[in-house]
């Protein structure tokens, strides 16, 4: 078996409960220790103290599987705002966020209105004032290259 297949296996048992899910597993080896990145979602979320816990469960995992013979470091993180949306079930936790999604070689921004068995939906607007039209927007799955969350940093009037 291939070992990033190997450890995701035995990552999973290590998860804190069932909202919990892998959604990247990284294995390199360069100069000096190789380093094994897990990355962890959840549908509520994941706390630094979840991973800290994650990461000694798979440390003690992984050391009594033998799967990793040289020196390693470990690193349990969650996916930062530059980690795309892999899986599914990471698009149900940000329906009502603005997502950028690649798809078919178009690029669109959007709000996230729903999740589906075969794909989200996007809507927004084009244009401003009494020229603006409103769209809504189906997007399979297997058409999506890559969505991202985008990050809003603009304050609210009053705060």
């Amino acid at each position: 078996m291939d070992p990033v297949e190997e450890i995701r296996r035995l990552a999973g048992t290590c998860l804190g409960d069932d909202s919990q899910f892998i959604v990247n597993v990284k294995l390199s080896s360069l100069k000096g220790p190789g380093k094994l990145l897990l990355v962890v979602d959840g549908d509520r979320g994941v706390t630094i103290e979840d991973c800290a816990a994650i990461s000694r469960r798979l440390s003690k995992a992984l050391d009594d599987a033998g799967l990793l013979q040289d020196q390693y470091l470990l690193e349990v993180s969650t996916p930062g705002v530059d980690h795309p949306l892999t899986l599914q079930r990471q698009f149900y936790k940000n329906v009502g966020r603005r997502l950028k999604v690649t798809a078919g070689g178009q690029t669109v921004e959007g709000l996230l209105e729903g999740v589906e068995n075969t794909g989200i939906v996007l809507s927004g607007s084009a244009g401003a004032g009494k020229r603006a039209e409103v769209w809504k927007r189906e997007i399979p799955f297997s058409e999506i290259d890559k969505a991202f969350v985008m990050i809003s940093f603009k304050q609210k009037k009053g705060d």
